[in-house]
């Protein structure tokens, strides 16, 4: 999606049925509403339409006004083995771009069969810098290299050209330094903005968070209409002083690290690692700055040496806090910062109904990933035979 945006001045985002899905790949894990609000909270995204057809057609993306269709290199079929932009291709309105490296929802299904902990990463910095991992030093470099600036990719604006997110990683310092370390330059708060602060795992990044952080925004939103954040006068005095209007809420959001989530939950969460976990958030319109590794209980020493100082407010939703026996929240509490997002539609989405909606098919699941072994073989094929005609072309 990052990569489509950049092509153009706006992103209209198609989301496949669950039927559709179902007909054509295997079950889906996620509701076609959760799969729909997960595209409405990214960044990049200028609208979405669900139900859109898993053959893309002409008259189908014209009807949206788009031109160009755009996904990654790796070839998607119909049911009968049919390439699913043969159409737009056939027009000249296909743009392929690079399939971005990483997991996929393959992946993670199996991780959450397999129970496997093998994604988990020790230090963010560390592997970053290149002295955590696997392979030669010059391998752990490059790929440190390569995540960071996947980082700074997904820190960008909803332009995905200009930066956005401000990036921090946090922890405890042994010999008394600065415990932030800067990652990512970002936008910073802005005058009159409201500071808020939220921290969990995000794991599997699931529709339980998106309406967690959705519901901040328009908490803080409604505040500030209340204070007259949205008459001309107060939008024409932002307009003078930073030359551009902005919102009145800047949220930072705390990631805990592998270890911290894997103590409390066990098993082998979290799913995702927190790189990955990471990227999720980052990519959320409706985040503002990302803490890595950050502590599991909010101290007073945490809170006053946030890079933009205390915040206005720290907000929890109401799922409940894993299996802790105290409250990890008496500092905001004592400090008359802490606020709560009530019940939602979403509010028992997180990590651990999304592993038992597999687990509870998990015979659909296991036969999805050998159908899905054997379609990507056919699909390889494919784009062999693609690039082959491709390659004659440009001979001739």
């Amino acid at each position: 999606m990052l990569q489509a945006r950049r092509l153009g001045t706006e992103l209209v985002v198609g989301v496949h049925s669950d039927q559709a899905i179902l007909e054509h790949k295997g079950p889906t894990v996620m509701t076609l509403e959760e799969r729909t609000s997960a595209v409405n909270a990214c960044r990049w995204a200028t609208s979405s339409v669900p139900e859109a057809p898993y053959v893309t057609s002409l008259p189908w993306i014209s009807h949206y006004g788009c031109y160009y269709v755009v996904h990654g290199d790796d070839v998607t079929s119909d049911s009968s083995g049919e390439d699913c932009y043969r159409f737009v291709k056939a027009a000249g309105r296909f743009i392929m771009v690079k399939r971005t490296p990483g997991i996929s929802t393959t992946d993670l299904v199996g991780r959450m069969l397999l129970c496997t902990r093998q994604h988990f990463i020790k230090s963010l910095p560390n592997v970053l810098a290149g002295e955590e991992g696997h392979g030669t030093v010059d391998e752990k470099r490059q790929l440190g290299q390569a995540m960071l600036q996947k980082i700074r990719d997904f820190a960008s604006d909803d332009s995905g050209h200009k930066p956005w997110c401000d990036v921090w990683s946090w922890a405890i310092s042994r010999d008394g330094g600065e415990p932030f370390r800067q990652l990512v330059a970002g936008k910073r708060p802005r005058p009159g903005q409201q500071g808020v602060y939220v921290d969990g795992g995000f794991d599997l990044f699931s529709s339980g968070h998106i309406a967690f952080l959705r519901l901040v925004h328009e908490a803080e939103e409604s505040a500030a209409r209340a204070r007259g954040w949205y008459t001309a006068e107060a939008k024409a005095s932002r307009m003078e002083l930073s030359g551009e209007d902005y919102g009145p809420v800047y949220v930072v959001a705390g990631l805990h690290d592998d270890d911290t989530i894997n103590y409390w939950k066990g098993v082998n969460y979290p799913i995702m690692n927190i790189f990955e976990r990471g990227l999720c958030v980052l990519q959320c319109r409706y985040v503002h700055s990302v803490v890595f590794s950050a502590p599991f209980i909010t101290t007073p020493a945490y809170l006053t040496s946030l890079p933009y100082g205390v915040p206005n407010a720290i907000y929890h939703g109401p799922t409940a806090l894993m299996s802790v026996h105290q409250d990890i929240y008496l500092v905001p509490k004592a400090m008359g910062l802490y606020r709560e997002i009530g019940p939602h539609v979403y509010q028992e989405v997180n990590a651990e109904q999304i592993v038992q909606r597999i687990l509870k098919s998990r015979a659909l699941y296991e036969d999805r990933q050998r159908r899905k072994g054997v379609k990507d073989g056919i699909e390889a094929d494919s784009k062999r035979k693609e690039d082959e005609v491709e390659s004659g072309a440009r001979k001739i």
